[in-house]
């Protein structure tokens, strides 16, 4: 563990000058079934990129077999559900290790093997995580698909990997709603002729259709026993496909492998958040998502921690659910998305002061970037000014965490997501693709692969290479500019496509945003382009506001001002709208492309909207538009 700045910069300039020392010492402190021959073997032109060649091991032993013997009762997995009144569960790296072992043992009993695809689509319960350990533990590569989203972009996923098995419930919960899980499966696998078997893990008792190859998940348990040992895996066997949103609306379904994957998951855990032996340590994100896999699942158990699962939502029972949570167990590590931040800022902070947070060491943000309003009130309302916000940038492609500060050893820089980590070498480029040097903004790009990065898109390599490699050759483009300031930290200023030319002017949405939501009455923003016959494009502001019955004209006006004042006039936007909402993924994630395609009129072209956390927003959004 990195435990001061000094030693930070000896690693980062040790990490630049001879990355493959640096990572073979790091991979050296794992269980390996057999060494590697070469530590990287990589080409951006093509792509390719193999890391630990010829390596072999099991994620699963490094996650649990080394622990159970020297911290055999340690709770690894903190369950708490949804209702406050059902017990939590403590299940320890011994218990946990067991539980893993027997669901291998379930899913090999029903056919599965090493190299199949295995989709889980479940709720977030402790069966979810060791369905995913179980997978790993024998070879299957899983694809956990957000239990969230629809039949039909369930079915995609399923089809698009040619998933043989089907992991489920019959239902979930979710704050006051039960979601009927199994019925959507159900629709789903009418059309997905690959799978053969469905195991159904009983979580809300509701009663569900049955089907021929559906089976209970308990009693295909009571079948197997707990002693399983692991499959030995290659360095570059594929670990899970995991599904992120593509800009053509199809997502991308990104492959990430066994060994790379584990030593930076657990290397970027272990460094920014400094977690020690007794700590609590609870990130909100679902496994659905890449924060989940890396940041509950894999990244602490690989450093032998206690990871907290939480079934429930920040509103559920009451607005102080999160701050409940982590009184109740104290939490010393507390890892959220600025969504969820800016939605509990609206509410009186009474709600967190009635709460003891004083075990919190440790804040997080993830998911995007963090605005100055929001984090300041999570500095001073959560933290009390004591905990290190550490924010984190990184993405579904990357598995890991690639810029942030590390707590409490660099300095923060509020909205900034700092240094790279050691081994991450970004680039700042223009548009022309030559790198820029010190201060200044442009287009973020890492000039050198890291463990963990995605392998490629199952099934479409060619996308693969063209989206991520193709622009900026010698390069991964992860999509997002970037300033940085004198010191050499990075400020994420929003995708790039989401950098609008307004009469000549390449202006960032981020920064725009940031501005607007300075505004008291501000809750959160989003700022998109729309054609205009005179600019080129202007701009046009989606805006979330505190009170719904304030007059918006004067909003509206402050709002242009402030604009004006941080930015300058030629930001101001065009158009400015009070909404009740924006169009979210289940994630979180706003969904820009369908505010654009609102703000120019193409309403008829919006795509699959089901999948969306709220789409009936988008309705509501189409009439103020009209």
């Amino acid at each position: 563990m990195i435990n001061s700045l000094s030693e930070f910069k000896v690693t980062s300039a040790q990490a630049k000058e001879n990355p493959d020392t640096f990572w073979s010492e790091i991979a050296s402190e794992f269980q390996w079934k057999s060494p590697w021959k070469q530590t990287l073997d990589f080409d951006f032109s093509k792509p390719e990129i193999k890391w630990f060649v010829g390596g072999k091991l099991n994620i699963t032993e490094n996650c649990l077999d080394r622990y159970i013997e020297t911290q055999p009762n340690k709770t690894a997995i903190l369950f708490e559900p949804n209702d406050p009144t059902e017990t939590a569960q403590h299940i320890s790296y011994k218990k946990l290790h067991k539980r893993v072992c027997q669901t291998a043992n379930m899913l090999k009993a029903n056919g599965a093997k090493k190299g199949d695809r295995i989709c889980i689509y479940m709720p977030m319960v402790p069966e979810l995580a060791i369905a995913v350990l179980a997978c790993a533990r024998i070879g299957a590569i899983h694809s956990v698909v957000f239990a969230g989203f629809s039949a039909t972009a369930l079915a995609a996923r399923i089809n698009d990997a040619s998933c043989s098995m089907l992991l489920t419930a019959d239902g979930g919960f979710r704050g006051s709603k039960t979601i009927a899980l199994k019925e959507i499966a159900d629709e789903a696998l009418v059309s997905c002729s690959t799978v053969n078997c469905c195991l159904v893990l009983q979580r809300t008792q509701q009663e569900v259709q049955w089907n021929s190859t559906d089976k209970w998940w308990h009693e295909e348990l009571e079948k197997v026993d707990d002693n399983c040992p692991v499959e030995v895996m290659d360095s570059e066997d594929p670990l899970f496909i995991l599904y992120t949103s593509g800009s053509t609306g199809k997502p991308k379904g990104m492959v990430h492998t066994c060994g790379g994957y584990m030593v930076y998951t657990a290397y970027t855990f272990k460094n920014v958040f400094q977690c020690q032996p007794n700590d609590v340590y609870w990130c909100t994100a679902d496994i659905g998502w890449i924060t989940g896999h890396s940041y509950i699942v894999y990244g602490p158990l690989a450093n032998g921690a206690t990871s907290v699962m939480f079934e429930g939502v920040p509103s559920y029972p009451a607005f102080d659910r999160f701050w409940e949570v982590c009184a109740k167990h104290k939490i010393t590590h507390f890892y959220t998305a600025p969504t969820a931040i800016r939605a509990l800022e609206k509410h009186p902070t009474s709600l967190v002061e009635k709460h003891d947070l004083s075990s919190l060491k440790v804040l997080g943000s993830v998911g995007e970037p963090i605005n100055a309003e929001a984090w300041h009130w999570y500095d001073e309302h959560v933290g009390k000014h004591n905990c290190p916000i550490v924010d984190t940038w990184w993405q579904t492609e990357t598995g890991g965490i690639l810029i942030s500060s590390l707590a409490g050893v660099t300095p923060q820089k509020p909205t900034f997501a700092t240094l790279p980590m050691p081994g991450v070498q970004a680039v700042l480029l223009n548009n022309e693709g030559d790198e820029i040097e010190g201060e200044g903004e442009g287009i973020l790009a890492i000039k050198h692969p890291w463990p963990s990065i995605a392998r490629t898109i199952w099934g479409d390599y060619e996308r693969y290479k063209n989206v991520y490699f193709s622009a900026y050759p010698g390069y991964y483009f992860p999509g997002d500019g970037a300033l940085r300031d004198a010191e050499g930290n990075y400020r994420i200023t929003g995708r790039v496509d989401d950098v609008v030319i307004v009469s000549g002017h390449n202006l960032g949405t981020a920064p725009i945003e940031n501005a607007i939501n300075e505004h008291s009455e501000v809750v959160e923003s989003a700022v998109v382009g729309f054609p205009h016959d005179i600019k080129g494009n202007a701009l046009c502001a989606y805006v979330i506001v505190r009170d719904m019955g304030v007059d918006s004209s004067t909003i509206e006006k402050e709002i242009r001002e402030e604009v004006a004042k941080t930015i300058g006039p030629i930001a101001k936007p065009d158009r400015i709208l009070v909404v009740s909402g924006l169009p979210k993924t289940r994630s979180g994630k706003i969904m820009r492309r369908i505010l654009r395609k609102l703000a120019a009129g193409e309403h008829d072209q919006l795509g699959d909207i089901s999948t969306l956390l709220n789409p009936e927003i988008v309705e509501e959004i189409k009439r103020q538009n009209s």
